[in-house]
């Protein structure tokens, strides 16, 4: 049966892969971005890709209103950012930013969707990190924000049940253009990746068919929860 569903940040990167996967599934999927000038990487249509900046919500209601007319089955927020900086350079204001970014962003979506999403019996996954769980230096920002995201979706889990369902992905380091300052360096992600129990990065064919799945019925009894993808690395030690 084709559903439609709205991807925030659905041009590139995880979010792009989704899109592909669910457009493949013979859904109608809408995508949004904060540049125009951008190309979805996906076979999503040009009327389908919507303008929405997370910093302006209004924008957010406005990609919500023009991707339920006639209901909304999904929604899966995929901004994001990677902020590092040793706590000696990290300003009030970047994490304000990172908050506001992966957070605040992700709250007023759900908001914005949660009528239509009421209608349908309809399911939420938003992206974390594997930072929520883990202690990582210099991510004291964006750790800070995954946590609280992980802390909403438990909430708005709870409260919305059982019309909507909402599940977090947490993955480790996936190789995305978001974050391309870290895997260009072929020895820094040779480096991550041995970390790893699975010695490799993720990929974002991965994750997308891990969110595919939570917004499918086949998980239909599925909320609440927090699902790490990461190669085992938030919970195993590496064997040496």
């Amino acid at each position: 049966m084709d559903k439609k569903f709205l991807i925030f940040g659905g041009i590139d990167g995880i979010g792009g892969a989704l899109a592909a996967e669910l457009h493949a599934r013979g859904h109608t999927v809408f995508v949004t971005t904060s540049n125009p000038e951008k190309t979805p990487r996906s076979p999503v249509s040009a009327e389908n890709t919507l303008i929405a900046d997370v910093f302006q919500p209004e924008t957010i209601s406005a990609a919500v209103s023009a991707s339920s007319q006639n209901g909304l089955n999904g929604i899966a927020y995929c901004v994001g950012s990677i902020d590092l900086k040793p706590l000696a350079r990290t300003t009030a204001e970047d994490l304000m930013h990172s908050f506001q970014l992966n957070t605040v962003g992700a709250f007023l979506a759900i908001k914005a969707a949660s009528q239509s999403l009421s209608q349908s019996q309809g399911s939420v996954v938003l992206f974390s990190s594997i930072a929520a769980s883990r202690g990582f230096a210099n991510h004291s920002a964006i750790g800070a924000a995954k946590a609280a995201l992980e802390g909403l979706a438990r909430a708005l889990a709870a409260e919305l049940a059982p019309k909507i369902r909402i599940n977090v992905i947490a993955p480790s380091l996936t190789d995305t253009p978001l974050a391309s300052p870290m895997t260009r360096n072929p020895k820094m992600a040779e480096a991550i990746a041995s970390m790893h129990p699975i010695p490799r990065l993720g990929q974002s064919i991965e994750m997308a068919k891990a969110a595919a799945f939570l917004l499918s019925e086949d998980s239909g009894w599925i909320t609440g929860q927090i699902v790490a993808i990461d190669g085992g690395r938030s919970t195993l030690e590496k064997n040496k």
